[in-house]
């Protein structure tokens, strides 16, 4: 199973013995919109729904954190998810949070990981089988994992500032990463590239192909074949970033998962206001 699969792709393997799917869609809290809600009332017939909103550590200190791998094994095992179990995310928000998800699943080990390409909406606009109400399972014990993938702490992060050894992309609207009037920013941490997240799809919602991603990357001065880490507002589209990354073939790019909540937050970091480079 490749990253991210088509809807043609999951149509014909929905009923699998091994494939479970899953709903990742998790919205900004201003958005209006209730997430389990909406799943209830419409969902990929046998999706069960990942409730990604409370998927964090909340006795971390770092705002929104990635759960332990305890917690990521109590809430797979909770959603009938076995090891060698193939999950297909999928999300209808607007922050394209499947991304988050196939992060956690890839931090703890998950090899067989996908993202539906173009979400429910396309699912929906294909007249697709869609079902209402819960999605009944039997619960599964998972092992606890191991983590794999890099995530930076805060102090790293200070650290990178004077040794650039990563470059720091960022994946929030230019208003927000140059700090202008009204944005509720102070800028982004110095040095970083902007490059904001819708522009790693086209127009239909469906993720561009390898060589356009990699050129997105390089129009902000981004150069994959350097270390990368990935930063937002608070860690979520900073993974879309991460997910666009690996399909245009860099998988060694880290996780800032404090990003701006936590960076931005504590007088004694520093800021820079403006666009890239000036």
């Amino acid at each position: 199973m490749d990253r991210l699969v088509s809807t043609d792709w999951l149509a014909q393997h929905r009923k699998d013995a091994d494939l479970v799917v899953l709903d990742a869609t998790m919205h900004l809290p201003d958005s209006g919109r209730d997430a389990r809600a909406e799943y209830l009332a419409a969902h990929i017939r046998g999706a069960r729904f990942l409730d990604l909103a409370s998927f964090i550590d909340e006795g971390s200190e770092v705002p929104k954190a990635l759960p332990t791998a305890e917690q990521f094994a109590a809430r797979i095992g909770s959603l009938g998810i076995e090891r060698s179990s193939r999950v297909v995310l999928y999300d209808d928000s607007a922050i394209k949070s499947a991304a988050r998800a196939w992060f956690i699943f890839d931090h703890y080990g998950m090899d067989h990981v996908a993202i539906l390409d173009g979400g429910l909406a396309k699912w929906q606009a294909e007249g697709r089988k869609i079902s209402e109400g819960d999605e009944a399972c039997d619960a599964v014990d998972f092992p606890v994992p191991t983590p794999r993938r890099s995530v930076r702490s805060k102090a790293e992060m200070l650290a990178n500032c004077t040794t650039c050894e990563a470059q720091v992309v960022d994946a929030r609207d230019a208003a927000r990463f140059a700090g202008a009037p009204d944005s509720g920013s102070e800028g982004h941490i110095p040095g970083a590239a902007n490059l904001h997240f819708p522009r790693l799809f086209r127009e239909d919602g469906t993720w561009k192909g390898a060589p356009a991603l990699r050129a997105e990357f390089a129009e902000v001065g981004v150069d994959l074949d350097r270390p990368v880490v990935a930063s937002c507002n608070s860690g979520m589209t900073a993974c879309v970033l991460l997910f666009g990354m690996g399909l245009a073939g860099k998988d060694d790019a880290a996780l800032y998962d404090g990003s701006w909540m936590e960076w931005g937050s504590d007088p004694a970091t520093p800021k820079e206001r403006g666009a890239h480079g000036e």
